[in-house]
């Protein structure tokens, strides 16, 4: 799943989320962040989202130390968002080993299983009825 180089100090992760995927690769350097060829400011518009990719490097105190180049597709940009932030926590694992507890203290390295409940045949969606007649 993930790959380290320790000669150019390079990893690349996955990360998933709802049905999005984000693919990482990561190396040491600035803090340029590009996800599909765009910037990331550029690609996640909300803050909420920009936080929600930049918690792993503040968790361990890498703001400005990792270069990051991502692909994602699938799902909406929230999504997006929940993917890419476990691909970086991943490859941020893979580069220092003892970043893991204060990841884990973050709840950065769980994948959340929660996916769309699929629809029933017979009715109009995954758990709505159609209305009910007594008469």
């Amino acid at each position: 799943m993930a790959t380290a180089t320790p000669a150019s100090e390079s990893t690349a992760t996955t990360g998933r989320r709802k049905t999005a995927v984000a693919r990482v690769h990561i190396v040491t350097g600035t803090g340029k962040i590009r996800v599909n060829g765009r910037s990331f400011d550029d690609y996640f518009p909300t803050v909420s989202q920009q936080n929600t990719v930049l918690k792993p490097f503040e968790a361990v105190n890498a703001m400005k130390s990792y270069d990051v180049e991502a692909k994602t597709s699938g799902g909406g940009l929230q999504g997006q968002a929940g993917a890419l932030s476990l691909a970086i926590a991943r490859a941020l694992n893979e580069f220092n080993p003892e970043h893991r507890v204060a990841l884990k203290v973050e709840s950065l390295l769980t994948r959340d299983p929660r996916m769309r409940e699929r629809k029933k045949p017979g009715r109009p969606g995954a758990r709505k009825r159609f209305q009910f007649s007594k008469r």
